[in-house]
């Protein structure tokens, strides 16, 4: 009931909000009997229009947006009843839908039952056909909401023959490492994919962040490339030693500047990146990740969702029956059987077996790597995802939201030593001596939104151009009038409430 309230705040100060604009509609969809938010519901107002709520259950509608409405608005969530809503009611800050109980076998007549192994042979051997492999293009939204927390951050001077890479130094450098830090990417736009390829045009997209958590690290390196380029002597090198591991690193590299400089001096051409667009990799950045939600969908090859594919180290059963979008679907639970590394729910369509919407969640740890004081664990890795019918009879992801949870450490000494080959006498000059251990925790959380599916041409595909110089919008707190006059997926009370502190 806590959330019920607070959620209902929200909106009262969303809808005294909304007379600078009337058009926009901020409502919560809500049970019925429990009063809590529905995360993640379907609203379908157009045809082939439609918006998913957050997990909170909210979601906006800009009327002025739809081009082709409905009769009604209606909305769906696996669980409960579809429900219609006239146009008017969309104007009320909350929605009630009444929940549905999954159906026992008995409601559903089959002249032979399958039972679970059964339908996951069909599964398998329907999946080649059952999912779209044509060009398509999808508008999508897509949310990055990334949480970071260092738990230990301990770092033991143990020796300087530079007298300025101190002690006082080196607390003072932990001083300007944030402790917890949030970064949040909102992206909208275009997304053509083939099984073998795929483009992005960006329309628009914003980062909420902390820039000066981003200033302290480049104000860091400053500092420290400073020191060393007046402490360090021409011609030197540094190694850098982890217990027994050692590498050789040229000082050169490391003071670009000084290089740059020397070079200018001495008539030498050297190309030097003034550009700043080129220093900006969103939209590649953007295309990585959207790639990674795609490959680890269910039916592609070396999925880590390996449920179907490897469905020997899986036991399955049928718990009953529902249906998604007014088709019937048998509801399947898996778990492990052995070393399988995920346990949940499939929702498979009772005609063509066809799996309409997945849930998953990691029951072991997925990488477990620990050697010589390093440290890597990915030990939540979660998320559901949610496929509907296209034009083609084929479907195609409408949905995704996935969770990793990761834990990264070092503790091991550490040494970064000045050598030099070009000076009588012992090669060693300088060493700077640590004794580290940290420890970090890291949260992502990927939200992926299909508005509507295209199947577009090969040529079309072929001609989409992709937009690389763009740049996303940096935001010290969110700003809900940057996406005015677009339908997206409502940001969650934590990026409601994220706002950089003025110092």
């Amino acid at each position: 009931m806590k959330i019920y309230f607070r959620l209902a705040g929200t909106l009262l100060l969303l809808a005294m909000g909304q007379g600078l604009n009337a058009q926009v509609r901020t409502t919560a969809v809500i049970d019925s009997k429990t009063k809590s938010p529905i995360p993640y519901a379907t609203i379908q107002f157009g045809e082939n229009e439609g918006v998913i709520a957050n997990d909170e259950g909210l979601f906006s509608l800009d009327l002025d947006q739809v081009k082709t409405p409905l009769d009604s608005i209606y909305i769906t969530s696996m669980g409960y009843e579809k429900t219609g809503i006239s146009w008017d009611t969309v104007i009320d800050s909350v929605i009630y839908i009444q929940p549905k109980a999954i159906k026992l076998s008995g409601v559903y007549l089959f002249d032979n039952p399958l039972t679970a192994n059964e339908i996951i042979e069909k599964v398998q051997e329907r999946m080649p056909f059952n999912y779209n492999k044509q060009p398509i293009r999808q508008r999508f939204f897509l949310r990055q909401s990334s949480l970071n927390s260092i738990r230990k951050f301990d770092v033991a001077f143990k020796k300087s023959t530079i007298e300025e890479l101190s002690k006082e130094l080196i607390d003072s450098v932990i001083d300007l490492v944030p402790r917890n830090s949030s970064y949040y990417t909102e992206t909208l736009g275009d997304f053509y994919r083939k099984p073998d390829a795929h483009k992005l045009t960006i329309v628009k997209a914003a980062e909420l962040y902390d820039k000066s958590n981003e200033d302290s690290f480049e104000a860091l390196g400053g500092r420290m490339e400073s020191i060393f380029s007046e402490n360090i002597k021409p011609n030197s090198y540094l190694k850098i030693k982890s217990g027994i591991f050692g590498t050789k690193v040229q000082v050169d590299s490391i003071i670009s500047d000084i290089e740059e400089a020397e070079a200018e001096e001495d008539g030498i051409k050297v190309e030097v990146n003034t550009d700043p667009d080129k220093k900006h990799y969103f939209l590649e950045n953007r295309k990585g990740v959207l790639n990674d939600l795609m490959t680890s969908l269910f039916y592609q090859e070396d999925t880590k969702i390996n449920v179907i594919q490897k469905a020997r180290k899986y036991r399955f059963k049928v718990e009953g029956y529902t249906d998604i979008n007014e088709e019937g679907v048998y509801v399947i639970s898996f778990e492990p059987r052995g070393g399988a590394d995920f346990e949940g729910t499939l929702y498979v369509n009772i005609e063509n077996y066809a799996i309409v919407r997945l849930e998953y969640k990691n029951v072991k740890l997925l990488r477990n790597f620990r050697l010589l004081g390093i440290t890597y664990q990915e030990h939540l890795y979660s998320g559901s995802a949610l496929f509907e019918r296209s034009i083609n009879d084929k479907y195609e992801i409408k949905f995704i939201e996935n969770v990793i949870g990761r834990k990264m450490g070092v503790d091991r000494p550490l040494k970064v030593i000045e050598k030099n080959k070009h000076v009588k006498g012992r090669r060693k000059q300088n060493e700077l001596s640590l004794g580290i251990d940290i420890m970090n925790y890291s949260t992502e959380k990927l939200e992926f939104v299909s508005f509507n599916s295209e199947i577009i041409p090969s040529t079309a595909f072929e001609g989409a151009e992709e937009n690389h110089k763009i740049k996303a919008t940096y935001m010290r707190q969110y700003d809900p009038a940057f996406w005015e006059g677009y339908n997206i997926m409502e940001p969650n009370q934590a990026i409601r409430d994220f706002k950089v502190l003025e110092e």
